[in-house]
């Protein structure tokens, strides 16, 4: 084909993709007004992980898996914004990992509300003004968040999903040469997964915590002679250029998100389950509690304890396992562990990945 022939398809493919983008718009709307008068969740996690895999599978290329994803979370996302106004809250400011984390999840076509605090965040979705939270909860190189685990023990919100994000930093700044640079700003978190590298190359500069890696950024901005340790998202929004990318010290450096909401999904083909609870003072007790775990086969991914804050010397106990917490065996292995233990509260159940 001449090179006319090809544009002339692809005005024709253009046409069909758009006449048919609308045609699942219209059967999105429609499926949305049903779950509203049945009072559910506009947001349905574990059939948007399905339709993701459904057109994977149905992929022959020469679009890659991570390209086509990409293209349906958008279309997913304006047919979102259609369907009811989202508001998607999250740790802020703008540019950090954690509103990455949120666009990755929901896409670019809803409204995004930065907040303070983790807590804040909490607070936005239990009181209405927004519909989803976005929170950190576990780096692979620094662990934990541990205040994301301390809100959940007064909340009732629900995890309703989960992402996982490849945290990769970068080195931001106004100056011409890196030897002029003589001041970092960084985040505490970004100054403990980098700090090798730091150690590395800029030995001797002095070390400025900021509050997020947005702040660093905005900060680098006005200085030529300093420079941030940040997020790509950050440097472009505060149009610092990038000096070098991938500074962090673990090449395989994630974290994790938690999607907050008010209502637990329906069980799928493959679901975690989080949930909390608290043992009796007794000998034996943390033993007694985990034996359903083992008798009813269920894997356990994780396992957290934090002070309970309520009692000196009492703990609260963070679960992540396989399944989910209304069906099958997770069920019957939770019922046994009411009856071991002084707290239990399931804190979600969702599909399992991202």
């Amino acid at each position: 084909m001449t090179l006319p022939e090809h544009r002339q398809s692809i005005d024709e493919i253009d046409a069909r993709i758009v006449e048919l983008l609308n045609e699942r718009t219209r059967h999105v709307l429609e499926i949305g007004a049903i779950k509203q008068k049945q009072g559910q969740e506009i947001y349905a996690p574990h059939r948007e992980r399905a339709v993701l895999q459904k057109v994977c599978k149905l992929n022959a290329g020469p679009i890659t898996h991570d390209g086509l994803r990409a293209i349906y979370r958008e279309i997913m996302s304006s047919a979102l914004s259609l369907e009811k106004n989202l508001s998607i809250a999250y740790l802020g400011p703008e540019a950090t990992f954690t509103h990455q984390a949120a666009i990755k999840r929901f896409g670019a076509s809803l409204r995004y509300s930065p907040q303070r605090t983790i807590a804040d965040v909490f607070h936005e979705v239990s009181k209405h003004r927004a519909d989803y939270g976005v929170v950190p909860v576990e780096n692979s190189t620094e662990g934990v968040v541990t205040h994301t685990l301390d809100v959940f023990v007064d909340s009732d919100l629900k995890i309703v999903a989960q992402v996982v994000l490849r945290i990769s930093h970068c080195l931001a700044s106004r100056a011409t040469r890196r030897e002029d640079i003589v001041k970092l700003h960084v985040h505490p978190q970004t100054l403990a997964q980098c700090r090798g590298w730091i150690q590395q190359h800029f030995p001797h500069a002095e070390l400025c915590e900021t509050a997020s890696n947005a702040r660093s950024a905005e900060l680098a901005a006005k200085d030529r002679r300093s420079a941030a340790l940040c997020g790509e998202l950050a440097a472009e929004t505060y149009a610092v250029p990038i000096l070098e990318r991938d500074v962090q010290d673990n090449a395989a450096n994630s974290t994790r998100f938690l999607i907050l909401g008010r209502q637990v999904p329906p069980p799928g083909e493959t679901d975690r389950t989080s949930l909390m609870f608290s043992i009796r003072d007794e000998v034996g007790a943390l033993y007694k509690a985990l034996a359903p775990f083992r008798r009813f086969r269920i894997n356990m991914t994780k396992i957290e304890s934090r002070p309970s804050k309520r009692k000196a010397w009492e703990y609260f106990f963070f679960v992540d396992c396989d399944g989910h917490a209304e069906s099958g065996k997770l069920a019957k292995a939770i019922a046994l562990l009411s009856q071991h233990c002084s707290f239990v509260k399931v804190l979600g159940s969702f599909p399992n990945g991202d």
